[in-house]
């Protein structure tokens, strides 16, 4: 289909669709388009084509399949956000992961669906995403950082080992923040940023942006 930039004269609501299977998406293609109130403006089967294709189409919604063959869905939307965080992301896919959704919430998405989830279902949560809704229920969010949380009390002590800059990069990771955005809010460079996550999760025994969020998410449940 042609691919134009997202225009909102007729109030429709924009959508972009990321599937590697080609079934899938035309499914979801042919249930959304027949709704008088959203348009599909754009499709992709591969991450790579999505970040080139996203940013150019604009989407009020990107509905991204999270496990595709040369990367995630998850990487796709924090890249996006990072860009553009007028564009929401819904999460679509066929396993209940927790890690997946701990990830995909702190790369910003504003819902996770199953596959199996109703049409009249989807059709529901691609409207409330682009209306700013959050579809991420509080307590499998709850569950998954409890999951994930890295290991008890005496885990604190490695908070001495970062510098005052890490701990204030470690406290933005915690607020869901990208690396771009953090840049921002500290007047540093994107890069300078990655380079100070690097170091404090090495020095967190970590090996996840997720994990470090998770810390900090028990943490301040304790009320450290």
């Amino acid at each position: 289909m042609c691919e134009t930039e997202a225009v909102h004269e007729d109030g429709k609501i924009t959508v972009f669709l990321l599937d590697d299977h080609e079934v899938v998406r035309r499914g979801v293609h042919d249930m959304l388009t027949v709704e008088s109130d959203i348009e599909v403006v754009g499709e992709a089967g591969t991450a790579a084509d999505a970040l080139v294709r996203i940013p150019a189409t604009r989407p009020d919604v990107a509905v991204l399949d999270v496990r595709l063959p040369d990367g995630s869905g998850v990487e796709v939307c924090r890249e996006i956000r990072s860009q553009n965080e007028e564009i929401k992301c819904l999460m679509l896919t066929s396993f209940a992961d927790d890690e997946a959704l701990f990830d995909a919430i702190m790369a910003g998405a504003s819902g996770y669906v199953l596959k199996a989830i109703r049409g009249n279902e989807l059709l529901s949560a691609v409207r409330d995403v682009a209306a700013g809704k959050s579809l991420l229920d509080p307590v499998a969010t709850q569950r998954v950082l409890e999951r994930l949380r890295d290991g008890g009390a005496k885990g604190d002590d490695r908070l001495a080992n970062l510098t005052e800059q890490e701990r204030r990069i470690l406290d933005l990771i915690g607020e869901g923040l990208t690396n771009r955005a953090i840049g921002e809010r500290l007047h540093l460079a994107e890069k300078t940023i990655k380079n100070y996550v690097s170091s404090l999760l090495a020095k967190l025994g970590m090996e996840r942006r997720s994990q470090a969020a998770a810390y900090v998410a028990r943490m301040q449940a304790e009320g450290r």
